[in-house]
């Protein structure tokens, strides 16, 4: 069930290719603040009601984050397949809706997706800004100007980066000292390693890590270098050789000063929730958990950074990217905005003593209502 109200969505699209079985979906959600920005999923259970939920969470992340975007998302069923195959989806898509983009969206990578697919995108639209997380040496000379822009691709660690500065944002204004606490991740993707990696760099003890392959509890926190090879030869934890291997249930049960999910959506359900043990939840993956378990936490004392504010590195990086960046600068654009935006977010909520999401809310529909209000203004002086 789409929702609809004064924010949107604008655009619910769904597109099918018969040809090879290809069942995709777009929704621009509200395109106020700029041009509908958020990445494409591919997964077997994708619909458009989950890619909806995502636009909207984007039309949030992009306002709180202070971005020139609106908020967007895309999706494809896919079922698994070989690479040739997952090419001719995704470009059939992108040919169903190049004539959106970039005006009205603006791809970037998603769950199965990263800089070569977006490449793939990009030469179907046959337009270099219809998505961003491109890879690093796909560039194009900048028209009128000196030099030639690059790719910045996910890969580089942007998001996971910006949830560790969430972390250890929260942390500091939490009084709890980010060097020695105890942290969980479940979900060891490209976001949850970068979490994990950026966080040890601070001081942080990382006692339990998750991927779908295992679960792992290391009291003593994890050996950095045979971890760091790990994620180099992309190893499964199942084969980490220490530690306890515990159950996908025991998790959760796990005590911690701070834990990070950073997996799929609705990963704490009613099932888990009840067993978490922990003084903050750092939201790394979009939509971990309902808004009524979030609701639940924070009337427990339990302090939600939501995803909109925690996991902006990403769409901040395509922001970067989109601006013509260098990695460095991207970097440092992901720090600044991060941390002020979490500091500005969280202090309110934990002076007014309100949910951080209806906070961030509130200050993300601030935003779109003032744009709003001044685009009938505009429109006025025109008429006139």
């Amino acid at each position: 069930m789409i929702n609809k109200d004064n924010l949107g969505p604008e655009y619910v699209i769904s597109v099918y290719d018969p040809a090879i079985g290809m069942e995709g979906f777009l929704v621009i959600d509200n395109t106020v603040l700029g041009t509908g920005k958020g990445g494409l999923r591919m997964s077997p259970t994708v619909t458009v009601e989950e890619v909806f939920r995502l636009a909207r969470t984007m039309t949030f992340k992009n306002s709180v984050a202070d971005l020139p975007f609106g908020g967007a998302k895309a999706g494809i069923v896919w079922k698994g397949g070989s690479d040739e195959l997952k090419k001719q989806y995704i470009q059939s898509f992108a040919r169903a809706i190049k004539y959106l983009t970039p005006k009205k969206y603006i791809s970037a990578p998603d769950v199965n997706t990263g800089e070569q697919e977006m490449q793939w995108f990009v030469e179907a639209t046959g337009n270099w800004r219809s998505a961003t997380g491109k890879p690093a040496n796909l560039c194009m000379v900048s028209f009128g100007k000196k030099g030639e822009k690059c790719g910045i691709p996910h890969e580089f660690g942007s998001t996971g980066f910006g949830v560790a500065k969430a972390t250890e944002t929260i942390a500091g204004l939490l009084d709890i000292d980010i060097k020695g606490a105890r942290i969980s991740i479940h979900g060891f993707g490209n976001v949850g390693t970068f979490a994990y990696e950026f966080l040890t760099e601070a001081g942080a003890k990382i006692v339990a890590l998750a991927d779908a392959s295992a679960a792992v509890f290391e009291k003593d926190g994890f050996d950095k270098e045979i971890i760091a090879k790990m994620v180099k030869d992309r190893t499964p934890l199942a084969q980490y050789p220490k530690g306890e291997k515990v159950s996908a249930e025991k998790f959760w049960e796990i005590e911690t000063d701070i834990l990070i999910p950073a997996s799929v959506t609705n990963v704490i359900n009613e099932k888990n929730k009840d067993a978490i043990k922990t003084k903050v939840i750092v939201e790394a993956g979009n939509i971990p958990m309902s808004e009524e378990i979030e609701e639940e936490f924070f009337q427990k004392g339990i302090v939600v950074v939501p995803d909109f504010i925690a996991n902006a590195g990403g769409v901040i990086s395509s922001y970067a990217e989109y601006r013509g960046y260098n990695p460095k600068r991207m970097f440092e654009t992901v720090q600044r905005k991060i941390i002020k935006n979490t500091k500005h977010v969280m202090k309110e909520a934990l002076k007014s003593k309100k949910n951080p999401r209806k906070v961030g809310l509130e200050i993300a529909l601030q935003r779109i209502k003032a744009r709003q209000k001044s685009s009938r203004i505009d429109m006025i002086g025109m008429i006139d």
